[in-house]
């Protein structure tokens, strides 16, 4: 095996300094930045690589997913998660990056302690290139394989990361598993304890404030960067999170400073939940491509263009239209 390309070299010690433009030799090739992601196959495409891919190619950014497993479920619940092995996974993405200059990393759900390792070994070899790590909501898995996995990645993948996204009491339960203060934990309070693992930034979504709103926090151990409030969606959502660690690491990988590409991911989420639909009889996914849907077409005057077609041209666009999407909201 060759031995890694290294990225440009930052001029600060901030891992995020070394996120530079998207380089080619011919300036007429080149093309968005690329981010690597480590995470499961999910075939409901709620969460995932579907997230994660889609997501990235939604913001300006190109994908690189590396499959650390697949998970069997729909868009309500999680049935089963079948875990490929350690070698499958660095086989896949060394492959790559002996061929792709990689500006961000993204780390989601990988399945197991040993891939973990692996993945961990690969960023290390990129100590330049900055990580995104998400951490989902684990509660519908083994409880002893939960806990084997959060102390993996705490102990060899937080090291390495550079931005740390999860829900607010997820994060809690598991950084502050011992916290017996009278308050809840802060966002500061958080990034104090995933700092004394390294990590320099925490993105730490779903704080509950009174009138049905949420509040999104990025912030350091010393202070508060970014801080958001939103309305609370009266819907339950599955992929929330990955569509925003996602956006956030398409983002930065395009050269967005990290409060910029902070508040540009949290309004990028917010249109998608907006824009959220209901593919199944499960949860509200969002929709991550919402940019994309047609627009209901009027003239200037008011009149519909499309009464000014004759009537076979009408029923030749009828034939092939797709039926309308009755579960948006």
């Amino acid at each position: 095996m060759n031995s890694p390309k290294s990225p440009k070299k930052p001029a600060s010690n901030d891992p995020l300094d070394a996120v530079d433009e998207p380089e080619a030799a011919d300036d007429d090739l080149a093309g968005p930045a690329c981010v690597m992601v480590f995470n499961a196959s999910d075939p409901s495409g709620a969460a995932g690589l579907a997230a994660d891919t889609t997501a990235i190619a939604s913001v300006g950014a190109h994908a690189l997913p590396v499959v650390t497993g697949a998970y069997a479920r729909d868009t309500g619940e999680i049935f089963e998660h079948f875990c490929f092995d350690e070698e499958a996974v660095t086989e896949q993405a060394r492959a790559v990056l002996e061929d792709v200059e990689v500006q961000v990393f993204k780390v989601g759900f990988v399945g197991s302690p040993e891939n973990i390792s692996a993945i961990a070994e690969i960023t290390s070899d990129y100590a330049e290139v900055p990580v995104v790590a998400y951490m989902p909501n684990l509660s519908w898995w083994d409880e002893d394989k939960i806990d084997e996995y959060l102390d993996a990645f705490r102990e060899l993948l937080l090291p390495q990361t550079t931005v740390l996204v999860g829900n607010h009491s997820t994060l809690r339960r598991w950084l502050l598993p011992d916290w017996d203060g009278e308050r809840n934990p802060t966002p500061r309070d958080i990034a104090k304890a995933a700092a004394t693992m390294g990590v320099p930034y925490t993105l730490v979504t779903g704080i509950p404030l009174p009138e049905q709103h949420v509040e999104n926090v990025l912030t350091s151990p010393q202070a508060v960067l970014v801080s958001e409030k939103f309305e609370l969606f009266e819907a339950v959502f599955t992929g929330a999170g990955e569509t925003l660690s996602a956006a956030l690491a398409a983002l930065l990988a395009s050269g967005s400073d990290l409060a910029e590409a902070t508040n540009e991911a949290m309004s990028y989420l917010d249109r998608c939940l907006d824009g959220g639909f209901r593919p199944g009889m499960g949860h509200i996914l969002p929709d991550r491509m919402f940019w994309a849907q047609p627009e209901d077409d009027v003239a200037d005057d008011g009149s519909d263009p499309d009464q000014t077609l004759d009537e076979e041209t009408l029923r030749a666009i009828a034939a092939l239209e797709a039926p309308p999407h009755d579960h948006r909201h």
